[in-house]
């Protein structure tokens, strides 16, 4: 599939697409080149920016990815190494999580408390 078709499929912009190849986040297994040098994307080009996207939503930077996705493309990150990683990450979400447990909380109470008085307002004025 051609960049644009790629870029409508999983939400990202061209650029963006762009930028990633360019990091060295896709490689030949994702993209290859026609003699008028469009690019043609695999199908292993969505499932990787996929992956790239739902990290990047938990915090994980692209430096980050980058380092982790290319360990394990050439085989070079250890088991261990790449336990610790997961445990990490695990460890961090679980930390954004419970922010975002405790945002949400306060979010409520301060709708339930606005609710109310709109609709102790609402009972004054009938």
């Amino acid at each position: 599939m051609k960049i644009q078709e790629l870029a409508d499929r999983i939400g990202l912009s061209v650029h963006t697409i762009r930028y990633y190849e360019k990091e060295g986040l896709l490689d030949e297994r994702h993209l290859r080149r026609d003699n008028n040098n469009y690019r043609h994307y695999s199908d292993e080009a969505i499932e990787r920016l996929t992956l790239v996207k739902r990290f990047q939503s938990v915090g994980c930077s692209l430096t980050e990815l980058k380092q982790i996705l290319q360990g394990l493309d050439t085989n070079t990150t250890t088991t261990q190494q790449g336990i610790e990683w997961v445990l990490s990450k695990i460890k961090e979400i679980e930390r954004k999580k419970e922010e975002y447990d405790q945002v949400l909380a306060t979010l409520n109470r301060m709708l339930a408390y606005k609710t109310a008085l709109q609709n102790d307002s609402g009972k004054q004025h009938r």
